[in-house]
């Protein structure tokens, strides 16, 4: 697997110092609560997780792990059924009933079926591979390349936030400031930071939305485009035209709602789309940007201005994958892990997407990476279907997608590639590691006088 050893995440090598077993079991084991924590504390620096949010990974268990099977199309006409109480309707209203399934599948006959299907020729799947649903494609050709149940239908989390800023980025003017408000700051699940009183642009809102996953600014941008249920609306219309048929949205953010629905085939498609748009392509390739703070409010005694703080992409797999151009993640507890990306290599742009997938026995990224690796060193032009393109056909043709820009691009003068954030999280790091050897060493020599 393709991974950077430069990352931008240092690993921690603890018990330096060789003393003896009898006198050091209970300083070591105290020295290696001590490293975890530091660790902890430094890798999850940028992100204050919360109910909904993709970065807030639920902790892993011993329970051993199986690819989940889905040879008998368990979720052909709708998605697993929930566990907790987000998709019953308000009073008064119905939940939707299941989309249409398309005859013949859309994008070719052979993604119908909902097993593990790969061209031929194509060797063994790598091992760990926890998303139920997956797909890898070409951005480009709009090749399907290998693909898990493409069309069974799952809950898509914050990943259909991609369809959000396809309908978003064109319809809005990124220069417009608008002011938050205090139903903003009330927004369910992630949140950037929106407060009321605040002045953000429209482009802000879409960082905020892209990269750190907030759904405060996803409420903001709804907003402006009529309300939640006028989004809403538009969004389906819009993954209807572009023959995403398994998908549809019941809340702007990807909070679950009755009728939720997408596909793994239907998330590649989506973002296919939303990397013809230069801003999105440009926000999913960006490290980290600088966020504005809002005012002290004056119905709160003694509250003060609060000042604007860097918020960085979520994306591990941007950081940690070489040839990475960004993506999106997403996590509720009814939808579990999802998540979207891409990578570039030897001239060849693929799209891989990840449904209803777990922690167990990798990260979603870590995945993420493992299929990429394995669709790129299959034969050009391997395939097993195709995308349509944003006409809603579907021929082998190449769609004209935007590229990421280049650091000095993407991030204004001076350049930043977020080396301030990182150099203080490695400063943490190298503080909470000399901590460490000096109670190892104080401990030491107390066990010595003793």
């Amino acid at each position: 697997m393709s991974i950077r050893r430069y990352s931008r995440r240092p690993a921690v090598s603890a018990e330096r110092t060789a003393v003896s077993a009898e006198r050091t079991a209970v300083t070591a084991k105290r020295a290696a609560v001590t490293v975890a924590a530091v660790v902890a504390a430094v890798s999850g620096f940028a992100f204050a997780p919360g109910p909904g949010d993709a970065t807030a990974q639920p902790s892993t268990t011993t329970t051993p792990f199986t690819t989940p099977n889905t040879d008998g199309c368990p979720n052909k006409t709708t998605p697993p059924s929930p566990i907790d109480s987000s998709e019953v309707p308000e009073p008064g209203q119905t939940a939707p009933g299941p989309l249409p399934i398309p005859d013949p599948p859309v994008g070719g006959k052979a993604l119908g079926g909902c097993g593990v299907l790969l061209p031929a020729g194509a060797g063994p799947l790598p091992e760990g591979i926890s998303a139920t649903a997956w797909e890898v494609a070409d951005l480009d050709t709009g090749k399907v390349i290998a693909a898990k149940d493409p069309h069974g239908r799952y809950r898509p989390a914050s990943t259909i936030k991609v369809l959000l800023a396809s309908v978003a980025i064109p319809a809005l003017d990124l220069d417009k400031t608008i002011v938050g408000t205090q139903d903003d700051a009330n927004a369910d699940g992630t949140r950037v930071g929106i407060g009321p009183g605040g002045r953000y642009t429209n482009k802000q809102l879409f960082q905020a939305l892209i990269m750190a996953s907030g759904n405060d600014a996803a409420h903001a941008i709804s907003t402006q485009l009529g309300g939640d249920d006028a989004t809403v609306a538009k969004m389906n219309a819009l993954a209807k035209q572009l023959r995403a048929l398994d998908t549809r949205a019941a809340t702007p953010s990807g909070l679950d709602g009755p009728g939720m629905s997408i596909s793994a085939y239907d998330l590649a498609l989506l973002f296919r789309h939303a990397m013809t748009l230069p801003l999105f392509a440009e926000l999913i390739h960006t490290e980290q940007v600088d966020f504005p703070g809002f005012p002290a409010n004056p119905k709160i005694p003694d509250d003060k201005d609060h000042p604007g703080f860097p918020i960085a992409n979520d994306n591990h797999l941007l950081y940690e994958y070489d040839g990475a151009i960004g993506g999106k993640t997403g996590y509720t507890d009814d939808a579990r892990q999802t998540f979207v990306a891409a990578a570039a290599r030897n001239g060849h742009r693929y799209v891989v997407t990840l449904l209803k997938a777990d922690v167990r026995p990798f990260r979603p990224w870590e995945q993420a990476a493992k299929l990429l690796d394995y669709a790129f060193a299959l034969p050009a032009g391997a395939s097993i279907g195709t995308m349509p393109d944003a006409s809603g056909k579907t021929p082998e043709s190449s769609v004209a997608l935007a590229s990421p820009p280049t650091p000095d691009a993407a991030q204004p003068a001076p350049a930043d590639d977020g080396s301030d954030h990182h150099a203080l999280r490695i400063a943490l790091m190298v503080g909470g590691v000399a901590l460490v050897v000096v109670l190892l060493l104080a401990a030491r020599r107390v066990s010595r006088r003793r």
